[in-house]
């Protein structure tokens, strides 16, 4: 773009990703500069890039001059001062760039600030700003630049001669002083002196208006903004603030307006546009140099370890299919230039191998490649499972390929420092990922600002459906809900809220590390995109989409909980039996794990563990890994609809139907539903003779719902279909059944692999399961819920927990004979290097004998009081026969006696015993002088193992209710455990068990916490857990139910709760108590003589599913009395309980709320 149309451009723009400050969306942004005449545009955030390629395409879409810059911050002294509370103190200078140097230059200035300058704020310097000067315009920004700050302090001639040095530093004609317009008296001032500097100088001026909102109306809502980033009230009248609402993106006749006399100011924003001329490259791959041996190319050297790994795999002699395949895939990935991406995503999977690290079989689209299989990339054959490699890589593709790899979570780390050795620290970083304000987080963020009652902001926010996989906004929820558009139309102050969050909805709330993405390059990273530091870890400032369409290698390194568990599993069933565990030869067709998984034994199993699969998983009945994988795709929102259907066909397979024959060999692995992509590609081209490149953008298409391309390819499809002698009606159901499907179809190569490290972890639970328990146990022994709950498994397939041990136990959970030993690590105050001192002195020396063997032989370690006292809690001294009150009253004097004998002998002092040595040493590790004290009671002892286990193991204050609790209660604690990130991709986890926020709640347990708090209204309320037999859940006290029942919340009361439970998207589920009960009181009332008297005579009838008739049963069983009742199973007609029961209006209720009728 050569010369511009317009009169004036806007140098100084912060856009949404000025963090919680800009309020511009770029693309609403764009196009209000459109629209109001200007045909040029810059982008110039506080100190960061974050936005620019976001910025630079939808300029270039728009037909508008995108102008590169970042409004950077400036170090007081140099970048490397951090004094504090003087070097904190930093200034603001704007920098455009002028052409590709220059872009790059910005990019390192930009990314040196966080990496060298960062001190609160990434700041550069002079020295900074010299060593990449070219190609860069300066002008002196804000009133909070260097030069207007200096002016407002009165020295006027310092500032002088910092707007000389900053011309020296970029040269005539790239140096401009800033003159704004924003009904700020400092501002006024600032601008007379800047003219006249201009005019003593030669420095020329430039107008800017320091754009934050787009139009005038956005003052409020960027204020609140504003809020936000700092967690101020808006009528918090001492809050930083900007005191203007001028800072908007005014029309070339506005800012006329505001510069009659200095029009000079307007025509050089003009001027500079037209200088700045940056062209960013997409899409051409800019891979790392990979190391050859042998002098071979990169094509060469793939097809040489191809084969070789196809000869592994297949055997010397390969088919027609396998060969055939590979050389395709090879052509392939050759002609696009992948063959270095796939030697390099080989080589740091081989170190991982070579070094016992437990790789996945793959994850994704990658698995359609018979080459990354034959280079063990990935473990799963892509012919015999049907994935597509065009799903993958094909000629049609823009982006670059993607293979996200999974290691064990311990050791992923080791992974990437190979990576970051290999190809040189400067050429590796992590990958950004913004936090954005969705519509509930919006509606939330507002409400705390314009301080709404809390109450009435979490009902508004609960409005908006959460639906997994779509994005609901607040106007959409508004529109679908009557609930919500009655209260928008007829409250005012929700009307504010939701109109104000409306305006801030989508738009970044934070910066982040994405969790497993690493972007690798062949020159330092800073040569391609800009960076910053975040701890000791050097972060893209270009989220991964950018950075993929910038051509660059990115690779996710995931940690993958499940492979851990899968490898210490795998070593201890070696270390025990003597086996090695080799998946890699398995067939994955064994009859007992898939026995193991249909008798719903899932807890624990990669993909299968939460109630809602299990619950599928046993309809489905899984017998070969093709159900699996179907399993893992259909459970999800949208797919879960062809369920029934799948179930069915599976069942009965004579029933299945196909709309023409071409699409049985197509469905018939999924029963004749349509499952996965690859089934929607192969359908366009079997049916329609589509190329697989063609297929896949007809896939994407689809699953986008972009209709005019979708209308379009039906009428190819048709007429495809017709050369196939396919009909146009049926054809165009075919069609639109894909349709309907393809916005929710799941990639079969990522079910597949999923579906693999399910199997294995089936396999390991049904032939070794006390050595994959106690692997599930170490992998979560960070979280007690997880424990309590892998615990209770253990109990259920009769496997015993032996308590904590000073002689049998270490760090993790280990196995001996046939049980699971308690760890040491997971008691509470208990380092893991303490564990490792006390293992290795037992492991080297002996058992030890007693207590005061165990002082003496560990009194010079770092085993101080602590410990031990945590160690006498949990039990872990019960072997040496003692009593646990025994220890707790004597072990600070023994361990005292024990150093300050270790400390006489290493002074060489004897004491009076020494002078009378017996001819045979004395054992002073004995102490026998205990107190003749009682042991602690039972219940003492739980609630000391609780306290340092997280759990009770020897036993639970609850087992006396066990009965009544597990048939009263319709909900259980485990039902509201936090999914794992290994759990299904894309399920709402908060629904995986079936319960639904706001759902009744009957649930009884024991109290094990209860936390007070006085409200700002001077209420009483508090915070509680609650802990069943199976784990712990959140209690949310209101002041209200506080003062009704006080008298029963203290800790390890036992009760009955009945409520309502509270699910919030952002926070853990928590139960709100509308009543609570003492478990027998509770009993009682319900039991009560004279209810029973006033009890109708007449025969009660109940007619409920069976499901619901089981929990009736149980509870009549509690309820006895007076009154004849007959309960009828509906499906069946048969009376399954007749007898009597006391059906007082109480019960009644009870009963209600228990069984939902």
């Amino acid at each position: 773009m050569g010369t511009l149309n317009t009169k004036f451009v806007h140098l100084h723009v912060h856009t949404e990703y000025s963090l919680l400050d800009g309020a511009c969306r770029i693309k609403d942004l764009v196009n209000a500069c459109k629209e109001r005449g200007m045909d040029a545009l810059a982008i110039t955030d506080h100190g960061v890039m974050y936005g620019i390629v976001e910025f630079y395409e939808a300029c270039k879409n728009a037909g508008i001059k995108p102008i590169i810059g970042c409004e950077v911050y400036t170090a007081k002294r140099t970048r490397f001062d951090k004094a504090p509370g003087f070097d904190n103190d930093y200034g603001h200078l704007l920098l455009l760039a002028k052409n590709n140097t220059g872009y790059h230059n910005l990019i390192r200035i930009v990314s040196k600030a966080f990496t060298e300058g960062y001190y609160y704020k990434p700041r550069v310097d002079l020295d900074l700003l010299r060593e990449y000067s070219e190609g860069v315009i300066c002008s002196s920004a804000c009133l909070g630049g260097d030069i207007p700050q200096l002016i407002l302090s009165g020295d006027y001639e310092g500032a002088k001669r910092l707007a000389f040095e900053y011309l020296k530093i970029f040269g005539e004609g790239n140096y401009y002083l800033e003159i704004q317009s924003n009904g700020l008296e400092e501002q006024r001032s600032v601008n007379q002196a800047l003219i006249k500097m201009s005019e003593e100088t030669g420095i020329p001026l430039i107008a800017t208006n320091d754009v934050h909102f787009i139009n005038h109306s956005d003052a409020r809502a960027q204020d609140i903004l504003m809020c936000v980033q700092t967690g101020k009230k808006y009528n918090d009248t001492q809050r930083m603030r900007f005191n203007t609402d001028q800072v908007y993106l005014r029309t070339p006749e506005e800012m006329a307006e505001q510069f009659p006399v200095r029009q000079d100011a307007l025509e050089n924003t003009v001027k500079i546009a037209e200088m700045c001329n940056v062209e960013i490259t997409f899409g051409r791959p800019v891979l790392p140099q990979f190391d050859i041996p042998g002098g071979l190319s990169p094509a060469e050297y793939l097809r040489k370890l191809t084969y070789e790994g196809a000869a592994f795999r297949y055997g010397e002699t390969l088919s027609e299919e396998v060969a055939s395949r590979l050389e395709y895939e090879l052509s392939v990935i050759n002609t696009m230039g992948y063959a270095e991406y796939y030697l390099i995503v080989w080589d740091f999977i081989k170190f991982a191998k070579d070094n016992g690290i437990t790789v996945g079989p793959g994850r994704g689209s990658g698995a359609g490649s018979l080459v990354a299989y034959c280079l063990k990339i990935t473990n799963i054959d892509s012919l015999k499972y049907n994935l597509a490699f065009e799903r993958f890589l094909n000629p049609d593709r823009i982006s670059m390929p993607d293979f996200d790899v999974d290691f064990s979570d311990e050791r992923r780390k080791e992974v990437i420092d190979y990576v970051v050795q290999k190809y040189g620290e400067d050429r590796v970083a992590q990958i950004i990922t913004f936090g954005t304000m969705a519509a509930r987080g919006a509606v939330r963020d507002v409400g705390r600002v314009l301080d709404v009652p809390y109450a009435d902001v979490d009902v508004v926010a609960k409005m908006i459906p959460m639906s997994p996989g779509k994005l609901t906004t607040i106007k959409g929820a508004i529109d679908l809900n009557p609930e919500l558009r009655a209260r928008y139309e007829s409250d005012d102050v929700i009307k504010d809220l939701l109109d104000t969050a409306m305006q801030l909805e989508g738009m970044p709330r934070n910066a982040s590390t994405h969790a497993a993405g690493v972007v690798l390059t062949r020159d330092p990273v800073t040569d391609y995109v800009p960076v910053h530091k975040t701890g000791d870890s050097v972060v893209t400032q270009f989220p991964m989409a950018i950075l993929e369409k910038l051509g660059l290698l990115k690779v996710d390194f995931l940690g993958l909980r499940t492979l851990t568990v899968i490898q210490d599993a795998i070593e201890l069933v070696r270390k025990n039996h003597g086996v090695n565990v080799d998946f890699d030869s398995m067939t994955m067709d064994d009859k007992k794990v898939y026995k193991t998984i249909s008798d719903g034994k899932t807890l624990g199993i990669f993909q299968l563990e939460s109630p809602g699969m299990t619950r599928f998983i046993m309809e489905l009945q899984p017998d070969n890994l093709e159900d699996i994988i179907a399993g893992i795709a259909l459970y999800r929102p949208g797919p879960m609809d062809q369920i029934p259907r799948y179930i069915e066909n599976k069942k009965n397979p004579e029933k299945v139907q196909y709309l023409h024959p071409i699409l049985e060999p197509i469905l018939d692995v999924t029963y004749g539903c349509m499952v996965y992509q690859e089934q929607v590609m192969q359908i366009v081209r079997d049916l329609a003779g589509y190329t697989m490149g063609q297929s896949d953008l007809v896939r994407r298409a689809m699953a986008k719902k972009k209709h005019e391309v979708m209308e379009k390819e039906r009428v190819n499809f048709v007429n495809g279909a017709a050369g196939k002698g396919v009909s146009a009606e049926i054809a165009n159901k075919i069609f639109d059944q894909m349709i309907d499907f393809a916005s929710y179809a799941f990639n079969k190569a990522h079910a597949a692999c999923y579906a693999v490290v399910g199997y294995e972890t089936a396999w390991l639970k049904t032939y070794y399961p006390v050595e994959f328990m106690a692997a599930l146990l170490n992998s979560f022994m960070d979280r007690t819920d997880k424990i309590a709950q892998y615990i209770a498994e253990c109990k259920l397939m009769n496997i015993k927990i032996l308590p904590p041990d000073i002689n049998l136990s270490y760090g993790k959970f280990t196995v001996k004979d046939g049980s699971i030993v308690f760890g040491l690590a997971a008691i509470k105050n208990v380092g893991s290097h303490v564990v490792d001192l006390i293992t290795k002195e037992r492991d080297e020396k002996g058992p030890f004998k007693s207590f005061g063997d165990f002082c003496e032989r560990t009194a010079c370690t770092e085993v101080n009081k602590r410990c031990v006292e945590s160690f006498i809690k949990a039990g872990v001294f019960s072997s040496l026969g003692v009593k646990r009150s025994q220890l707790f009253k004597t072990f600070e004097t023994i361990m005292e006696h024990t150093a300050a004998a270790q400390r006489n002998k290493a002074e060489g002092q004897v004491s009076l015993f020494d002078l009378f040595e017996s001819e045979e040493p004395e054992d002073h590790g004995d102490y026998d002088n205990y107190p003749d004290i009682p042991e602690f009671s039972k219940e003492d002892m739980l609630s000391m193992e609780k306290d340092m286990l997280g759990i009770y193991l020897s036993g639970h204050p609850l087992e006396g209710y066990s009965d009544v609790l597990g048939k009263l209660s319709n909900l259980k604690t485990t039902d509201l455990i936090a999914d794992t990130e290994e759990d299904l991709e894309g399920m709402d986890k908060s629904f995986s068990s079936g319960v639904k926020d706001g759902m009744s709640v009957l649930i009884g347990g024991i109290l094990s916490s209860i936390k007070k708090k006085v409200t700002k209204s001077n209420a009483m309320m508090a915070f509680g857990s609650l802990e069943d037999l199976y784990g712990t859940c959140e209690l949310l006290i209101f002041p209200k139910i506080y003062e009704k029942f006080t008298g029963l919340l203290y800790p390890e009361n036992i009760v009955i709760i009945k409520g309502r439970l509270s699910i919030r998207e952002d926070d853990t589920p928590k139960i709100l108590p509308d009543e609570i009960y003492n478990i027998q009181d509770y009993i009682l009332k319900m039991n009560h003589p004279a209810a029973a008297e006033t009890a109708p005579p007449n025969e009660t009838i109940i007619t409920v599913t069976s499901e619901t008739a089981k929990r009736i049963l149980a509870f009549v069983k509690y309820f006895s009395g007076r009154n004849p009742v007959k309960v009828i199973d509906q499906e069946t007609g048969n009376c399954v309980y007749s007898g009597y029961m006391n059906a007082s209006e109480e019960v009644m209720k009870e009963l209600e709320t228990i069984t939902g009728l």
